[in-house]
């Protein structure tokens, strides 16, 4: 009994591995492949591996305006998100005052709002601000879209760390500003690096509100490049496949590089929350 439990353990894992890795190499795979190649036999090895794909793909669409977009748009969504809710859930998490349980449940509401609820009145607001196609308007967009998330990320977290480090802060005469910056701040390390990896995942790969928000090749990010390309240039797959992994290589590379953080920090939260 023992012996098939573990056997059937290893298949659900090895079944889950297939299914979540197996899209991305034959995409990586297909991305040096000619059309012929993979029209005949999708799933064989390239002859040759043909880089030129990549080159091409810079060629045909603006790629490189996009990224540097994308880079700025994910950037600064993710400071911004970060600076605003950091204190906020602070506040949230270890103080008490009228309002506090609407607030919180407002908030945790918004998370049942559809991002396409939002669409015409995010427009109408960005216009009326003078915002429309510019990156800032992306950037203030998708902070505040990220807000339920990290908030909820970074006051489960505070709420784990003993409230005998800020008393015994506060008792040698440190201030609010100075507790939080020079001891919660540094503790919550793996909560804050939960949240930023989430909400640039969210500010790079998002594409419903960039794709309403902006018009043009100045303001537009990465996920409106591969829809543009696929439109227009749907023929020569490979190079479609070596653009789309272009787009997603960075998103895939920050998670790998934050993994750690990111299970601690979600993991450390799922105690108190």
């Amino acid at each position: 009994m023992k012996i098939a439990f573990t056997i059937g353990k290893y298949l659900f894992v090895f079944v889950i591995v297939l299914l979540s890795l197996g899209p991305f190499l034959w995409m990586l795979m297909a991305s040096f492949k000619t059309n012929a190649e993979i029209l005949s036999n999708s799933l064989a090895w390239p002859s040759h591996f043909r880089f030129s794909n990549y080159t091409m793909a810079f060629k045909i669409a603006p790629l490189s305006r996009f990224y540097i977009n994308s880079v700025i748009v994910g950037i600064a969504g993710t400071v911004l998100n970060l600076l605003i809710l950091g204190m906020s859930a602070y506040v949230l998490a270890r103080f008490q005052f009228r309002g506090k349980k609407l607030l919180t449940v407002l908030l945790s509401l918004s998370l049942l709002i559809p991002g396409a609820a939002m669409l015409q009145p995010l427009y109408l607001t960005v216009n009326t601000l003078g915002l429309y196609d510019k990156l800032i308007g992306l950037i203030i967009v998708y902070a505040g879209f990220g807000l339920p998330v990290s908030l909820y990320i970074l006051s489960s977290y505070f709420l784990t760390i003993p409230k005998e480090m800020e008393e015994s802060a506060y008792l040698d005469g440190a201030g609010f500003m100075r507790t939080f910056f020079k001891i919660i701040l540094p503790i919550s390390r793996p909560g804050f690096g939960t949240a930023a990896v989430l909400q640039f995942l969210l500010c790079w790969n998002e594409f419903q509100f960039a794709i309403i928000l902006t018009t043009g090749n100045q303001s537009r990010t990465l996920p409106l490049a591969l829809y543009y390309f696929k439109s227009q240039f749907a023929s020569d797959y490979g190079v479609m496949f070596a653009a789309t992994m272009i787009v997603i290589a960075p998103s895939i590379i920050v998670y790998i590089l934050m993994q750690r953080q990111v299970v601690s920090g979600l993991a450390a939260g799922a105690v108190k929350g």
